[in-house]
């Protein structure tokens, strides 16, 4: 296992694919851990250098004192980046991941070649949302908000249809540490890349998912609606974390937008 240590503690995260091919950062989504990403990475680690980590607070990463901001979220990721050896990379996020790497492209667009946003937004949630959700979980741990998130996650056909891989995501959903996660809310409430959003260069390609009720398709939308020639895909029958529900057809979409604009 390799980690990073850092001076908020120690990141874990995993590289796969040729050391020589083209660099792809995958970040996840807040309740989740890098897993999240293994069946797309057996399709895209055939040919490119893959970087997957637990965000802080989160998996095997430490968890320390919050709250996260989102400069701490976007340090991490280009502690990361360097301590890899990636100059340059291809970037992408899903839910909070892509808030984040919204942000490192407000940094340093000059290193990413190409950014996908999966089901997120430049502003997800209100104070008054996320604010009810930490008090929740530092009061009683993730358990009480288990089966919502799980609503929130999952479309009704994958739940249906998966009921083992449904109970083995709650499960995992159910370790999560609950200063970590609150900490982390803390930087979807206090995050705001909404006027940023007209200043992305960067070739872009959104993906929403129809059955999405974390972030719903209007919302991801009206956000790709604002970056210039963004690319926006609707993934139908499909909830908030496209990488559990359709990894393969996630997977292929990608390799396309990427090869077609040469980061191959």
């Amino acid at each position: 296992m390799a980690f990073l240590e850092r001076y908020s503690g120690a990141l874990y995260y995993r590289l796969c694919g040729p050391k020589l091919g083209p660099a792809l950062v995958l970040v996840n989504s807040l309740g989740t851990d890098s897993r999240i990403w293994d069946d797309v990475i057996s399709h895209l680690a055939q040919r490119y250098r893959v970087l997957s980590y637990d965000l802080r607070g989160h998996g095997l990463s430490a968890v320390p004192r919050g709250p996260y901001t989102l400069n701490d979220q976007v340090d991490d990721l280009l502690a990361l980046v360097d301590h890899v050896g990636f100059d340059r990379f291809a970037l992408c996020g899903v839910s909070i991941g892509g808030l984040i790497s919204q942000g490192v492209v407000q940094r340093c667009a000059q290193r990413v070649d190409a950014l996908i946003l999966c089901n997120t937004a430049a502003k997800i949630g209100t104070d008054a949302f996320w604010n009810e959700r930490m008090e929740t979980v530092l009061a009683y741990g993730v358990e009480p908000i288990a089966d919502a998130i799980m609503t929130r996650w999952f479309s009704p056909r994958f739940e249906r249809d998966n009921t083992a891989a449904w109970s083995v995501w709650r499960r995992q959903f159910l370790q999560n540490s609950a200063q970590g996660y609150a900490a982390t809310c803390a930087t979807l409430r206090d995050a705001d890349l909404t006027s940023a959003l007209d200043h992305i260069s960067v070739p872009t390609l959104v993906f929403a998912g129809s059955d999405d009720q974390a972030t719903p398709p209007v919302l991801v939308k009206a956000s790709a609606d604002r970056i210039a020639d963004a690319s926006y895909i609707l993934l139908e029958h499909v909830g908030h974390l496209p990488s559990l529900e359709t990894p393969g057809q996630l997977s292929r979409h990608i390799q396309s937008f990427l090869e077609g604009h040469g980061h191959a």
